[in-house]
């Protein structure tokens, strides 16, 4: 049998109602708890009932998708399920290394409700945006990013598959490759519901406070390998771990790379473990042949369950 990874899921996983399943499992209850006791507000509420507005600010949705992906990882290693490598989509870093016993789940959830207040405070509101870009390639993307005469400033900042690139930036700047994306023979171009250009030097300020923070954390060496968004190749120490979380806030989130690497490593199996089922399809996009299997439910781990025990 090939190998398995663990994917975690990050921004834009999120939905009411997500975790309802696990609020209740004997197994898991205690971390719903525990955060809201570490957060000092009910999140678990948050999760489960909303409201959609108060779920979608940047600072809560980061310890919510934590949060479930938590349980979710639990749920997983109490059946025995063992995860060869790991790997998160921006976010979905932390609940890797949490996974991998490289930070705690306290330190975790904390940690990551301060990144989305600092990265919604970097920049100004409204002043920064993020599209995504369907049917070009990432480097084509890059080189219309890297026009003369754009008003402002724009990078990807997620190659999440070979024909899908988020980029971010200023906003009149993202508007304007957009159009230009679609003249040259993009599919589709979508403005995103986020207002601040994350993964860009535009947010420094937060990629500066964040380093505080993680300085602060006593980093374990990872009990399996890590693959980083910043590097798209595989982390074992505590140190390289909490380098790479700074240098991700302003870096490229190098999604397609990171599967690919684990192909290569000799893996066929990717489970998603938190909400929703993004990462299973920009996997999909990457290597049709991959298996995908998520765990959000009580539903979707029985099945998971089931192909692999």
């Amino acid at each position: 049998m090939g190998k398995i990874a663990f994917i975690f899921p990050g921004q834009g996983s999120q939905e009411v109602g997500m975790g309802s399943d696990f609020v209740d499992d004997s197994r898991t209850k205690e971390l719903f708890l525990k955060a809201n006791d570490i957060l000092g507000f009910d999140i678990k509420g948050l999760c489960l009932n909303g409201p959609v507005e108060s779920l979608n600010l940047t600072e809560n949705t980061q310890p919510a998708i934590l949060l479930v992906s938590a349980a979710a990882n639990l749920l997983l290693s109490e059946a025995g399920i063992k995860a060869d490598y790991l790997a998160g989509h921006s976010l979905g870093e932390y609940s890797a290394l949490m996974s991998a016993g490289a930070i705690t789940f306290e330190e975790a959830i904390a940690v990551v409700r301060k990144r989305g207040q600092f990265m919604q405070e970097a920049a100004p509101v409204g002043s920064g945006a993020m599209a995504a870009i369907i049917g070009l390639s990432g480097e084509e993307i890059l080189a219309i990013c890297k026009s003369d005469d754009l008003p402002g400033f724009v990078r990807p900042a997620n190659y999440n598959s070979p024909i899908q690139t988020v980029i971010s930036g200023d906003k009149a700047a993202v508007e304007e490759v957009c159009k230009l994306a679609t003249e040259e023979g993009a599919k589709r171009a979508i403005m995103l519901p986020v207002s601040a250009p994350f993964h860009t030097p535009l947010i420094k300020e937060a990629e500066i406070r964040l380093a505080g923070e993680l300085d602060r954390l006593d980093f374990k060496d990872p009990i399996r390998p890590i693959i980083t968004n910043v590097d798209a190749v595989a982390c074992s120490s505590g140190g390289e771990a909490r380098e790479s979380l700074k240098r991700q806030v302003c870096s490229p989130v190098r999604w397609v790379e990171s599967i690919q690497y684990l192909l290569s490593e000799g893996v066929d199996t990717f489970i998603e473990v938190g909400p929703g089922k993004i990462l299973c399809g920009l996997v999909k996009r990457i290597d049709k042949e991959a298996k995908t299997l998520n765990v959000a439910d009580k539903d979707s781990l029985e099945k998971t369950l089931k192909e692999l025990l």
